[in-house]
């Protein structure tokens, strides 16, 4: 489990039972307030934060009790259905306005991680929507642009599509508590009659498999970028997070060749000893106790697994390959923990990275945190890779 101080640079998660009907009673004046005391310039932080612990107690009690479905993560398997951005009794206004008011409640502490994360987040405001960057599973992303001639990307839902709207407020939720320079940074969301909009960085470089598909990687390269997942991965599960469907095509590089972990709709917040019902992910990524339904449970180590594949497939160029024939044979040979092919060009160093990550069982297989003291990540042991390799492949 993560140390308490490792817990405490993370933010917290929240709760909000369902009173909408009364805050919808008193949304006109209460927003109005709360919007003009969270808009504050970031020098009246302090004041704003007073004065938000000081509203009087029916306020309070409403902004402590905004409906659950909002705010708060997935808390089970079924991601999906009913979802309260389509629900009609929200009006716009609510909607823009939760937000800000649910994290503004947490604003105990002039100095708490939550400000410290809206200070830095980009405000979007009078945006227009620019040319398609690429189609996730459950939306499409465009590129972004405000009126301050900032740019951003896009991920835009169909109110009707109640399943993709399960997926992407459970991603709102992780990565709205979520500060680190190798995960995707979340800066808000907007919404018409017809779409949901999820505003992102901008990474335009693209992911890890456009990367490696346009330009194969050596070695030194693998090793930059499988540290950097390593250290977004090991500040992830410190907050007690699982990504769970870690893999290049969810995983971003800027132009500079600094990683960010990106997708986060089947993501999830581990409880004390919950147990974690297996299937959900990709399954050429997927941990032997995930794939198999009679493995009782997977925790963080999961995504070691995950993340020994994916360094198969930056090594390779290719996804990782498993020597079966067919459909069925491969989702024996997940189950069973027969990891895919190593060629044997690899290093020995890299070879014994992708196999410590690749350990069958996940009580021997190392965390993160671990994995970044291996010779291969390493800083201290392997050599940096110039800015040229990283653009272009060469040395």
């Amino acid at each position: 489990m993560p140390s308490s101080s490792t817990q405490a640079a993370c933010s917290s998660s929240y709760s909000f039972p369902d009173q909408a009907d009364a805050f919808a009673q008193h949304e006109t004046g209460l927003l109005q307030t709360l919007r003009r005391v969270i808009e504050a310039p970031a020098h009246s932080a302090g004041y704003g934060a007073q004065y938000i612990g000081g509203v009087s107690g029916f306020t309070e009690n409403i902004v402590q009790t905004i409906p659950k479905k909002l705010d708060s993560p997935i808390q089970n398997e079924e991601i999906g259905g009913a979802d309260v951005f389509t629900n009609p009794e929200y009006h716009d206004s609510v909607l823009q306005c939760l937000e800000e008011i649910a994290t503004g409640n947490h604003y105990n502490d002039v100095n708490s991680l939550e400000l410290k994360i809206s200070r830095r987040r980009l405000t979007i405001t009078n945006w227009g929507k620019g040319g398609l960057i690429g189609k996730g599973s459950f939306g499409s992303v465009y590129k972004g642009s405000n009126e301050k001639g900032s740019f951003f990307a896009v991920k835009e839902v169909s109110l009707r599509n109640k399943k993709s709207l399960g997926l992407l407020r459970n991603e709102i939720a992780i990565l709205k508590r979520l500060d680190h320079e190798n995960i995707i940074q979340y800066y808000g969301t907007d919404q018409d009659e017809e779409m949901l909009y999820f505003f992102l960085e901008l990474v335009s470089n693209g992911t890890l498999e456009k990367a490696y598909k346009n330009c194969p990687f050596k070695e030194s390269q693998v090793s930059h970028y499988t540290r950097q997942i390593l250290q977004g991965l090991k500040y992830l599960h410190g907050c007690n997070v699982i990504h769970r469907d870690l893999k290049c095509a969810n995983i971003l590089v800027t132009e500079f060749g600094n990683i960010k972990l990106a997708d986060f709709g089947l993501s999830k917040f581990i409880e004390d000893s919950q147990s974690l019902k297996p299937g959900l992910g990709s399954l050429l990524w997927m941990a032997p106790e995930v794939a198999n339904p009679k493995s009782g449970g997977y925790d963080f180590r999961a995504d070691t697994w995950s993340l020994g594949c994916a360094v198969v497939e930056m090594s390779t160029g290719k996804y990782p390959q498993y020597n079966v024939r067919d459909a069925l044979a491969l989702e024996r040979a997940i189950r069973k923990g027969t990891g895919p092919l190593i060629p044997n060009s690899l290093s020995y160093t890299l070879t014994d990275f992708i196999n410590k990550c690749l350990q069958p069982d996940p009580n021997k297989r190392p965390t993160a945190a671990e994995l970044l003291a291996h010779p291969f990540v390493n800083e201290s042991s392997c050599t940096q890779p110039d800015l040229s390799e990283l653009l272009f492949g060469e040395g």
